[in-house]
């Protein structure tokens, strides 16, 4: 997909299996241009695009009647109500009127938006707002839903039920999700696979558990006590002083780990760092808070992987032209 002077898509190819995969990369990587692709709303320059074995080119409306769309921005009307904004979306996907009122129903009470379907739009909280712009894309029971940055303008506890909703449409009724976002860690937490992309190009497709695969550092919170109220420091010296080696949490990142200002993060050589580190807890007094091995995160992978792209000639894992096809038991390719 180029525009001019510059290129948003470059040989993309994506292999997305049933669940929910995350769609991660910078403002600017090519998330909203290729969901615009999958949708038929903007053609492709070079290649070819299908979706669902359609033709994104010559079969945009039978696509759209099986696949749902949350966009990214407001573009709700503020003078309907949701029942009447969500019916009217389902006719346009196809269902006939009933159909469209009782599927209406049944989808505002699972966003939760139940008791709120009579009122206005416009009086909506922006989370109600993305409740809306999610039962709509959910109304004519699609077989895969595009979400795009779902969580934008949510506060953390809006985010997180956001979240849970969006593992649900897989749990509970079996769509698949493909859902963009920059808030790496909000895609850690929700997704079966993560794609990368960067500057249109493919960085890396893998499972999140690939991505979180467990390191050889240690995680250790302790308490503080009367006698060592800088808990912290005082087993950082001793650990030091018993040749343990600690790393610096330039570049890692803590976000998952509550209280990381805390944490100390402990290079494991073997069975004997654990013992180590137990007896001088132990030896200080203080109390164990954790101590557990820590886990890669969606951040550190796409930061590194981003950089390598950057540095090299060749982008790490470009492919060729971009595709979706839903597989019963297999994968979708994007």
């Amino acid at each position: 997909m180029r525009f001019p002077r510059v290129t948003a898509l470059d040989r993309l190819t994506l292999d997305i299996g049933p669940g929910v995969t995350g769609l991660v990369g910078s403002n600017g990587a090519g998330k909203s241009t290729l969901i615009k692709i999958l949708l038929g709303l903007s053609p492709a320059t070079e290649g070819r695009a299908a979706v669902l074995g359609l033709d994104v080119a010559t079969s945009g409306a039978a696509i759209r009647e099986r696949v749902g769309y949350m966009p990214e921005h407001d573009c709700l009307p503020p003078d309907v109500s949701a029942t009447e904004f969500v019916v009217h979306m389902a006719r346009m996907s196809g269902l006939p009127p009933t159909a469209a009122r009782e599927r209406t129903a049944d989808t505002l009470r699972h966003v939760g938006l139940y008791e709120e379907r009579y009122r206005p739009i416009g009086g909506y909280s922006t989370g109600m707002k993305q409740r809306v712009k999610l039962a709509q894309a959910l109304v004519h029971d699609p077989q895969l839903v595009l979400l795009d940055e779902p969580t934008n303008g949510l506060d953390p506890v809006g985010r997180d039920e956001m979240l849970g909703l969006i593992r649900r449409i897989h749990t509970d009724f079996g769509i698949s999700v493909l859902v963009t976002s920059h808030l790496l860690g909000e895609l850690e937490r929700t997704c079966d696979h993560v794609v990368v992309i960067d500057g249109g190009t493919l960085l890396r497709s893998s499972s999140t558990s690939d991505f979180t695969q467990t390191t050889a550092t240690l995680a250790v919170e302790v308490t503080d006590s009367d006698t060592h109220p800088d808990g912290t420091g005082a087993l950082r010296k001793v650990l030091t002083d018993a040749g343990v080696t600690l790393i610096g949490h330039d570049g890692i990142d803590t976000e998952g780990l509550p209280g990381a200002g805390h944490i100390l993060l402990i290079e494991a050589t073997g069975e004997e760092t654990y013992d180590v580190v137990r007896d001088s807890v132990a030896g200080l007094g203080l109390g164990l808070v954790r101590m557990e091995q820590r886990r890669h995160q969606i951040a550190e992978v796409f930061r590194t992987e981003q950089g390598a792209a950057q540095t090299s000639a060749v982008p790490a894992a470009a492919a060729t032209a971009g595709a979706v096809q839903q597989k019963g038991s297999g994968r979708d390719e994007h």
